[in-house]
């Protein structure tokens, strides 16, 4: 199951979500518009690092929003 989550296919297909989502930076600082460089760059040692089970992701960033009724929710950008 591992090797199709790491499939070409569905880091495209994440990549392209999460650029037509234009969140937030995580705790990295890095924007959306600097990822699929990053991406390109590093992910063969992204990959092999997630396969042998040494990936650590950093951790998630926190954010309230508000809501309508004037009380917030938290939400959670990872890197």
């Amino acid at each position: 199951m591992i090797e199709e989550v790491l499939s070409r296919a569905n880091m495209l297909s994440a990549l392209a979500r999460v650029e037509a989502n234009k969140g937030s930076h995580g705790v990295d600082g890095m924007s959306v518009k600097d990822l699929r460089r990053h991406i390109v760059q590093n992910w063969q040692a992204i990959r092999e690092s997630i396969r042998n089970g040494t990936y650590e992701p950093s951790p998630v960033r926190r954010v309230e929003i508000p809501k309508p009724n004037g009380g917030t929710r938290l939400l959670g950008i990872p890197t």
